[in-house]
């Protein structure tokens, strides 16, 4: 064979083993779509102030970002203000941004009174009359979620807006989540986070059972209740979302005056990690101040 066969052939070898592993690259990539992946737990940026506010007999962990009108982020059951690290910097360019942790979450003390969404709904108001907020734009996730729709039904006039994303209005809107790989993953890094922001870090275990008995449990809202909101109200959740049912997301939509009803795409229960910058505009947008985020 002559040497410019060769080199031809050695030429369309290798042309053809890159294409192989561009092909590979591809198939990896769609193999493991943004919603079954856990992005790594973000940091806080630097806060302007951040302490503890002793509200109804335990101490709660905040802190205080930006300027502007206040916009306060409520996370999920388990976690700790930490993810929400990509929104807090995309939201301090034109807002004060208030996170918090809830009680035995976190930084968050806890004592024996049994876990609520209307006890923890009082936490928030006493965070807000602590830092002399009188009322706040309320972002929540899941278990933040459902405390912003508590405290928009029993204390209105503490929420200017409700970016409820990833809630249920009853245990039966919840889906089984035993065998979805990223709440597992989920549920172990959370006990690890625990284990170093807590200050009882070796009560995971009781933590979590109590929880999950709160969860078994409430919320138990009817139409009427949904009915009695009247502050501005977003109803969101991912289309993949692991943990709630949708035809409950589009339940509390129907049923709550006047409330818009978003649909985040190709993200779960973890969209604000999974998306952030759509998660975060999407925030922005409700705020209004649209595309915000992406400049």
């Amino acid at each position: 064979m002559s040497r410019g066969r060769t080199g031809k052939r050695v030429m369309l070898l290798r042309n053809l083993f890159i294409a192989s592993l561009v092909a590979v690259s591809i198939s990896a990539a769609r193999a493991a779509p943004p919603w079954l992946s856990l992005p790594p737990t973000p940091t806080l940026p630097k806060a302007a102030q951040s302490g503890f506010a002793p509200v109804n007999g335990i101490k709660v962990w905040y802190a205080l970002f930006g300027r502007g009108e206040p916009v306060l982020l409520l996370h999920g059951g388990l976690a700790n203000a930490n993810y929400w690290g990509h929104q807090v910097r995309a939201l301090q360019r034109h807002y004060q941004v208030i996170v918090m942790e809830s009680r035995g979450h976190g930084r968050s003390s806890r004592n024996q009174e049994p876990y609520g969404y209307d006890l923890m709904a009082l936490d928030v108001i006493g965070v807000l009359d602590h830092l002399k907020i009188k009322k706040a734009a309320i972002v929540g996730w899941s278990d933040g979620a459902i405390i912003g729709l508590d405290i928009a039904m029993k204390h209105p006039q503490r929420v200017s807006k409700l970016f409820a994303f990833a809630a249920n209005s009853d245990p039966s809107g919840v889906a089984d989540i035993a065998t979805s790989d990223v709440f597992n993953a989920y549920i172990a890094r959370a006990g690890e986070e625990y284990k170093r922001l807590s200050p009882t870090p070796t009560e995971y275990k009781s933590f979590v059972a109590e929880i999950t008995r709160m969860w078994e449990s409430q919320p138990k809202w009817s139409t009427s209740d949904l009915a009695a909101i009247k502050v501005p109200t977003w109803i969101v959740d991912g289309d993949h979302d692991e943990a709630i049912k949708r035809e409950n997301t589009e339940f509390m939509a129907a049923n709550i005056p006047g409330a818009g009803l978003l649909i985040q795409p190709e993200v779960s229960h973890f969209s604000f990690l999974q998306d952030p910058e759509q998660f975060s505009n999407d925030i922005l947008h409700f705020l209004g101040r649209g595309g915000a985020a992406a400049r």
